[in-house]
């Protein structure tokens, strides 16, 4: 059963650093399996939250640090294209 999206305070990530990422999607959306197909990615949950396109922000001084699109917190930002293990951040709290 799928879980419902919950949302975090920025200041409780602590996976590793807050990313903006164009979309965030099921790992079995298409666009998602397909990119996770095409860099060789395979995951164990299937349900998990992947961010596409994500840059780093910083939340500390967030005066000048703003994400138009999804504020994420993910567990794996070792590949540029793709986030793993994303739970969507409110930069205000």
């Amino acid at each position: 059963t799928p879980q419902p999206t919950t949302t975090q305070p920025a200041s409780q990530c602590n996976t590793g650093s807050i990313q903006c990422c164009n979309s965030v999607q099921k790992a079995t959306d298409p666009s998602a399996s397909a990119l996770l197909g095409l860099l060789g990615i395979v995951l164990s949950d299937v349900d998990v939250l992947v961010g596409l396109t994500c840059s780093p922000i910083s939340v500390i001084g967030a005066g000048g640090n703003s994400c138009s699109a999804n504020p994420v917190c993910c567990e794996d930002n070792s590949s540029s294209l793709i986030s793993i293990g994303c739970i969507p951040v409110d930069l205000s709290l």
